[in-house]
């Protein structure tokens, strides 16, 4: 099963709301999911990102490939970057 961390877009016509989310890449966008592991909220100014490092750490490790827009954002919270020296520095 190939597992990626993604968006699910979440509020109303015009004032949208992201839940980055763990799924099954064969997942539709808004179905089903393994587990929430943080938010996005693009209309607010500035946009506000929460995210639990240590549950995206975990299913980073256990081999989930984040998307080009969710690893845009791990990289700006720093994820990424602890990630990859936890990765390459043994």
């Amino acid at each position: 099963m190939a597992v990626k961390i993604r968006m699910k877009r979440m509020g109303s016509k015009r004032n949208p709301f992201y839940r980055l989310v763990v799924a099954d890449s064969r997942a539709p966008r808004d179905g089903r999911i393994i587990e929430q592991v943080g938010t996005y909220n693009p209309v607010s100014t500035p946009a506000e990102v929460k995210i639990d490092e240590e549950l995206v750490m975990k299913w980073l490790k256990d081999g989930a490939k984040p998307s080009d827009t969710v690893k845009n954002l791990l990289s700006k919270e720093g994820i990424m970057k602890k990630f990859h020296d936890e990765k390459y520095s043994k």
